[in-house]
């Protein structure tokens, strides 16, 4: 027998794995078009201009009978999809785990986002109604797809992998984002060359999104494995499960003190995200295009920002670079307040503030978070992280519509989610991340 052509079970092993991993990275260049060209650049702007042209004498439209202003709108319909999310991301995750078929799951929750996503070509007119519900449920379907997919990392990857592992996906997202917007960019600045008017445009920038998501989602549903789970390691039925594990993460209440920070000032992360562009839109009377390229910026800059933050970590430590970085959040909002409207440079500067801090804040943040996570509880509290995470990130959104609703300002509902970093930052600071990392078991790294 010819020695040479032999594979060990191990190689086999590292080939499947590696298999995996390249699937599932291909998840994250399938939706995140729809978290950046639909819910940064397009839809909120878009949406809103739909809700204004049904909105009556006073601005206002009546879902359900309820008065809302149309420029609060959209915020609201971001509020409640992570509300929905919430609901059901127990029930999905407990089926999961007790089931061990995660697969056809992933499947569900891509196809529901990326279908309702692809209907938002249908937006037109005053259908603000129609627009709100497809967001409620492209929104909500994403957030129980990316917990899925988050979950699958534990086993794709074995400890010392999962850092670069989830980095890689991490890029394959942005440079699918960037990739999306600069077709976006050229098909809406070029529309009269296509025939097309602008709202035609931006619906078939909404509608792509959602194609992409769907065809692309194809690679990791075909390269992922399920794997079954053991009868002793099933999962209690929703929300018992989330009890079960909410109970014991109360054995390590440092690691809850750091997830309540973190779940803070993430909120007024995801909702500048969301929001900056009706900011752009409609206070600082910037056109499409302008937004476009200040995502794209933001898309190309979070990557080197990242890179920077991460270099910074391992000089000055983790914690000590997250509350750099809410510091910097906190003066680009700030300067975001004084932005004078009709100037896209300083909407540049502002959005490669953005940029520079976005990813590395995130990124730092959960390579912490996993520190502070008891051996062979990975997956679990991952799980709740997620869930917590979601619980809580629809503060902002409704502050923010709160706010304008309340003051007709957009400059005002900006500068109110300062709050949530400044609180992140104090709550943060007080977190003793040496013993926090020590009281969940793991080995101190020389430098946290």
């Amino acid at each position: 027998m010819d020695t040479d052509t032999v594979r060990s079970p191990a190689a086999d092993d590292s080939a499947g794995r590696r298999r995996e991993q390249r699937g599932w990275y291909f998840y994250d260049w399938a939706c995140s078009v729809y978290s950046t060209s639909v819910l940064t650049v397009f839809l909120g702007p878009y949406l809103t201009s739909v809700a204004e042209a049904a909105a009556d004498a006073d601005g206002f439209v009546h879902p359900l009978g309820v008065p809302v202003r149309a420029g609060s709108f959209f915020a609201y319909a971001v509020s409640l999809s992570v509300v929905v999310a919430v609901l059901v991301m127990p029930l999905v995750g407990a089926a999961a785990d007790r089931t061990g078929r995660k697969k056809p799951l992933l499947a569900a929750a891509a196809y529901t986002g990326a279908a309702a996503t692809a209907g938002m070509f249908f937006l037109d007119g005053d259908r603000y109604l129609l627009g709100g519900l497809l967001l409620v449920v492209a929104n909500a379907a994403q957030s129980v797809a990316m917990m899925l997919y988050n979950s699958y990392l534990p086993q794709i990857a074995p400890p010392e992998e999962r850092d670069a592992v989830s980095s890689r996906g991490w890029a394959f997202g942005y440079a699918a984002g960037a990739l999306v917007l600069v077709a976006n960019l050229v098909l809406y600045t070029g529309h009269e060359g296509f025939g097309v008017s602008e709202g035609m445009a931006v619906r078939i920038c909404l509608a792509s999104a959602g194609l992409w998501w769907g065809a692309f989602a194809l690679i990791p549903l075909r390269r992922l494995r399920d794997r079954r789970t053991p009868a002793r390691e099933a999962a209690l039925p929703g929300f018992r499960q989330l009890a079960a594990t909410v109970r014991d993460m109360r054995r390590h209440p440092l690691t809850l003190a750091f997830l309540l920070a973190y779940l803070v000032y993430n909120d007024g992360i995801q909702t500048v995200i969301s929001q900056a562009s009706v900011y752009g839109s409609k206070e600082l009377g910037l056109g499409q295009s302008t937004l476009i390229v200040a995502v794209l910026l933001v898309q190309v800059l979070a990557v080197a920002g990242a890179l920077l933050l991460g270099r910074l970590a391992r000089r000055y430590g983790a914690k000590r670079t997250i509350l750099g970085s809410l510091v910097a959040w906190t003066l680009t909002l700030a300067a975001g307040y004084f932005l004078p409207a009709g100037a896209p440079v300083w909407f540049f500067v502002l959005a490669a503030g953005i940029g520079l801090v976005l990813g590395g804040s995130q990124a730092l943040s959960r390579s912490l978070f996993s520190q502070l996570v008891p051996p062979g509880k990975e997956a679990e509290y991952f799980s709740a992280y997620e869930i917590s995470d979601r619980g809580l990130s629809w503060l902002g959104p409704l502050l923010f519509g709160l706010t304008y609703q309340l003051t007709g300002s957009y400059r005002d509902a900006i500068v109110s989610l300062v709050g949530f970093f400044v609180l992140g930052f104090v709550l943060l600071a007080r977190v003793p991340v040496v013993r926090a990392i020590a009281d969940a078991g793991n080995p101190v790294p020389q430098r946290i």
